[in-house]
């Protein structure tokens, strides 16, 4: 984080700062790293006590004074040697912080934001604009998928004197949420990517979640640039609703930022991309999914608004060979066995996406075995959406299903009820039941994808097989 006193601090989260018992003065520098997580507490760094639905961060602040802590910004005062800073609420502080100091970074002139959201793709976007802007200048990016309420703050406060972009990422799971990480650092930029069915269940309905997505555009002005899939309708549409400047990215002879001659295979995929003014580039894209391609259009496309050559472009996104942990992590190799580990999260589109990178990749031969689990957070569309990736499987002519949990099981049924399908499909309940399972069936040749919500813990059940298997 930048450099402030204490005071400037409690000024800028509308707190109370409490010194007794410690040397400090209100004007004190601190500038170490802010965090809600005791265990990432390092010498000169900032805690905030965050209560949480299960747990108070009160109860571990001791632990952040003994690790070192300048500060903690606390909700109570706490009989602990180290300045406090007390608010109404420490949520609401951690984003007062980040607005005070994306403003002073704003101020010194240099510091460009791209703010991406959509349903899926987030992380790889943000992932490969990361990996092409840090070649360009000094580069902030959301660490892992720090894209709510709180990991979105967390990622501006890691902001610099000399930091030139930052790239955040921006989640919600109701209407609004992104609105507040917008206002708190508003996009010279923003991608919407993707609006489908995940978290559908929370926000009510998909108009609901075309809201939500939508405010990333918003309150863009005629200055800013709005990068928008030209391939989904619903994000389309939001070209209505926004001042900016629109460029299109997809596949389709409406965009801007096009991709062509797409191949898939097992080392990933290759494209020719095509820029505004007709240069043309042949790209080899080590990150496997058909699917990723899209990621890498809107990454290039707004690389390509900030003046990044398109030469160097390519050259970055060819260095990327993974697009993050448990998202088609390609695994295995013994007995030729592939393990494809892309359960981190699931939604309709992802599944359906991993599945059909399943089926291309297959070699002449051998067999396809997609291990799936819940897609959660689904509502009331849950039912049919397992229904539907049930059928996709069959219709793919996947070799072998192995649904884990009662959350899928559905996807199961309506499998083997199909009939004109020369696979099979077996339900277990647990991971380690997929396991043994796995283990047991498996050939040499075999694809096995894994894929599920992050609620159903199937990613560790894939490092386990690739493991295994390696």
């Amino acid at each position: 984080m930048i450099a402030l006193t204490l005071a400037e601090i409690a000024s800028a989260v509308d707190g109370m700062l409490h010194l007794q018992g410690t040397d400090a003065t209100a004007d004190t520098v601190v500038d170490g790293v802010v965090t809600t997580d005791s265990r990432e507490v390092g010498s000169g760094d900032l805690f905030f006590a965050k209560r949480g639905e299960f747990d108070d961060g009160h109860r571990f602040a001791p632990a952040a004074v003994e690790q070192g802590a300048a500060l903690l910004v606390v909700e109570r005062v706490l009989e602990l040697p180290v300045p406090q800073v007390v608010v109404a609420d420490s949520v609401d502080a951690l984003g007062a912080l980040a607005t005070e100091v994306v403003r002073r970074v704003r101020a010194r002139g240099r510091l460009r934001i791209v703010g991406v959201t959509g349903s899926n793709g987030k992380t790889t976007t943000k992932n490969l604009l990361r990996e092409i802007l840090t070649a360009q200048g000094d580069t902030v990016a959301s660490r892992k998928s720090f894209n709510n309420e709180v990991g979105g703050p967390i990622t501006a406060l890691e902001l610099t004197d000399d930091t030139e972009f930052l790239v955040a990422e921006m989640g919600a799971s109701a209407v609004g949420e992104i609105a507040r990480l917008v206002r708190m650092a508003h996009p010279d930029i923003g991608i919407v990517l993707k609006v489908g069915l995940a978290h559908a269940g929370e926000f009510g309905g998909i108009e609901q979640t075309v809201r939500a997505k939508s405010e990333m555009v918003t309150e863009l002005t005629a200055d800013e640039v709005a990068v928008l899939n030209a391939d989904d309708p619903r994000v389309a549409s939001m070209a209505d609703v926004t001042a900016a400047r629109v460029v299109w990215f997809g596949l389709g002879e409406r965009a801007d930022v096009r991709a062509t001659d797409l191949v898939v295979h097992a080392r990933g995929t290759e494209f020719t991309v095509t820029a505004p003014g007709g240069a043309s580039v042949r790209v080899r894209f080590g990150v496997l999914g058909e699917h990723h391609i899209m990621n890498a259009l809107a990454a290039t496309a707004a690389a390509l608004e900030l003046g990044v050559p398109l030469p160097a472009i390519v050259e970055a996104l060819e260095s990327v060979t993974l697009a993050e942990r448990w998202r088609m992590e390609v695994m295995g190799g013994r007995d030729d066995v592939t393990i494809i580990n892309d359960a981190y999260n699931a939604s309709p589109d992802s599944m359906s996406a991993a599945l059909k990178t399943l089926a291309q990749v297959q070699e002449p031969g051998t067999r396809t075995i997609a291990v799936l689990g819940e897609m959660s957070e689904l509502g009331e569309f849950s039912g049919e959406e397992h229904d539907r990736i049930g059928l996709l499987a069959v219709r793919l002519g996947i070799s072998q299903l192995v649904v884990v949990g009662p959350g899928a099981r559905r996807l199961h049924i309506t499998a083997i009820n199909e009939g004109s399908w020369d696979g099979e499909s077996a339900y277990v309940e647990t991971a380690d039941e997929a396991f043994d399972l796995v283990t047991s069936i498996a050939r040499p040749g075999d694809t096995v994808l894994v894929k599920s919500s992050n609620s159903a813990g199937l990613r560790l059940l894939g490092d386990r097989l690739g493991e295994w298997f390696a």
